[in-house]
């Protein structure tokens, strides 16, 4: 059975609905102060996804789809006790718009962290695995994450000027399972090799390294970096291989998911999608948004899953989600877990 220490996942990660009011709007519900929020509009096509975190601050705004620098954004303009406050941004509070956010807790506004050869700014929850970084860049270094364990994924973006979305997989290895490859968040590219390891260089129980690439490191230069470790029964950070078949893949994970980002890593013109159980209550789970583009909400059956109490199914046979023979990485996050050290159990939906 797979127990695990967090009874209640909502405590740690919550997706909230919201309808946009075109002005100031209060959102409650989510159930803590979150740290790292991930704002979409569900219609349209000219809604960005747009990110902001405790240690940046409000009104600070990344877009995943695209390479730009940080923006000063009217979206989210105040953290609360149990939500957030967006502004008149149409982006993620357009008058009438379906909005979905996604939210972690880390640990406030962070604090110095020395544990890498340069210094970081380090909000970090141990307890759920997860941390938000900023460092400035210096070329080949190491920077502490945190964690006290090694993360299994972290996403990495400059912030003063324009770079592609760095994204370490920790399944993302090379036959000889010695060199580390990446994957761009902002694009619909498979996996890149790591070359000479001039890019991302090591993980360890208290930092990441990094090498002279300007996406991740180049001196001078900002950036964030949002850090994940597995927790049993809470998170999984994985692969599975699709089989292009309708009784598709299943892929374990120990706990009912919340919260699905999946890409096939091994063939390019895919896209990035998430799926959550709050806009998808139902199986099949067919409603899903794609960080790589600004496209409205898409709820067809072509990529669509089952969330199981104890893990997820593929359901379709599209590039995207379950093409037979191709690798897909995935990050998942728990409504419930499959067994708590309550001993409650998962229920099926």
């Amino acid at each position: 059975m797979a127990y695990t220490t967090i009874n209640k996942p909502s405590d740690y990660f919550n997706t909230k609905l919201y309808t946009g009011n075109g002005s100031t709007n209060a959102i409650t519900g989510v159930g803590f102060q979150p740290d790292f929020v991930w704002l979409k509009g569900r219609t349209g096509t000219a809604y960005y996804h747009q990110l902001f975190d405790a240690i940046r601050g409000t009104t600070k705004a990344l877009y995943t789809p695209v390479t730009n620098a940080e923006d000063t954004s009217s979206g989210l303009t105040a953290f609360g006790s149990d939500g957030f406050t967006v502004g008149s941004s149409p982006t993620v509070n357009g008058n009438n718009i379906p909005t979905v956010s996604w939210n972690w807790k880390a640990n406030g506004a962070g604090s110095a962290n020395t544990d890498g050869a340069t210094a970081s700014t380090v909000s970090v929850n141990t307890t759920a695995g997860f941390s938000i970084v900023k460092y400035t860049g210096a070329g080949a270094t190491t920077y502490g994450h945190g964690l006290g364990v090694v993360p299994n994924m972290i996403i990495i973006k400059k912030l003063n000027s324009a770079d592609d979305w760095f994204v370490y997989h920790h399944t993302l290895l090379t036959p000889s399972a010695t060199q580390k490859q990446f994957i761009l968040l902002n694009s619909t590219s498979a996996f890149a090799s790591n070359g000479s390891a001039t890019t991302f260089t090591s993980v360890s129980n208290s930092t990441f390294g990094v090498g002279t690439d300007d996406k991740i490191s180049e001196s001078g230069d900002s950036f964030i970096a949002y850090c994940f470790a597995e927790k049993q029964g809470y998170s999984k950070f994985g692969s599975y291989v699709g089989n292009g078949n309708a009784d598709g893949t299943f892929v374990y994970t120990g706990f009912k998911p919340a919260f699905l980002l999946y890409k096939n890593s091994t063939a390019g013109a895919t896209n990035w999608q998430i799926h959550d159980s709050k806009r998808s209550p139902y199986n099949l789970s067919v409603n899903r948004l794609n960080p790589n583009d600004s496209s409205a909400e898409l709820g067809t059956t072509a990529d669509s899953f089952d969330f199981l109490s104890n893990g997820f199914k593929a359901r379709a046979t599209a590039s995207n989600s379950n093409t037979s023979g191709a690798t897909y990485i995935y990050m998942a996050f728990a409504e419930a877990p499959l067994v708590g050290t309550n001993g409650v159990t998962a229920k099926a939906r």
